[in-house]
């Protein structure tokens, strides 16, 4: 985050840690109206600045804030937050991703319109050993491994997560259908 906010600015961020972590906030028009419930005004280009300065993500349930990064937790609490981080990793995948595949030193992941970056901002944040970067777009991540051997063995994972829920689209979208054909090719 900026260290160098102004006193208002700080303290509309801090409304914001506050308001998202007692309930779920589901959209920057919902934001504004809590935080002018609470005497702070805010314009929608503001809003946006704050959430990313804040590092917020959004998802199903609305925005969070990032987790606590494991290098300043105490050991147990580091373990603790890496495997929480690997279980939201799991459940994304499982709930967004709709094709897993090798290419080379890269995995390819497909996803709904949107849901590309809540994933690899998940995925960013577990720090997996065995990827050395990722690239989102709205609808595709491209996630650099160090090996091809290794891309191989990340996208499998990834398919056995895919393959653990029942139906043929996505979680969130029950009555969707995988891409298929020259659509699930394409990336």
């Amino acid at each position: 985050m900026n260290d160098h906010s102004t006193g208002p600015a700080r303290r509309r961020r801090e409304a914001i840690r506050q308001l998202i972590g007692e309930s779920p906030v589901r959209s920057q028009k919902e934001l504004a109206r809590l935080l002018r419930a609470r005497g702070l005004a805010a314009t929608q280009p503001t809003l946006s600045r704050d959430i990313r300065e804040l590092g917020l993500v959004k998802g199903a349930d609305g925005y969070a804030a990032p987790a606590e990064s494991p290098e300043s937790a105490p050991p147990k609490e580091a373990a603790s937050l890496s495997l929480r981080r690997n279980q939201t990793v799991e459940r994304l995948v499982f709930d967004f991703v709709l094709s897993a595949d090798a290419a080379g030193t890269l995995v390819v992941l497909r996803t709904p319109p949107a849901d590309a970056q809540p994933v690899a901002l998940a995925i960013d944040a577990a720090s997996m050993d065995e990827i050395a970067g990722t690239l989102a777009g709205d609808d595709t991540i491209f996630l650099a491994t160090r090996s091809a051997a290794a891309a191989r063995a990340l996208a499998a994972r990834f398919r056995q997560t895919i393959g653990s829920r029942s139906g043929a689209g996505p979680a969130r979208f029950p009555g969707r259908r995988r891409p298929s054909g020259p659509a699930r090719r394409r990336a």
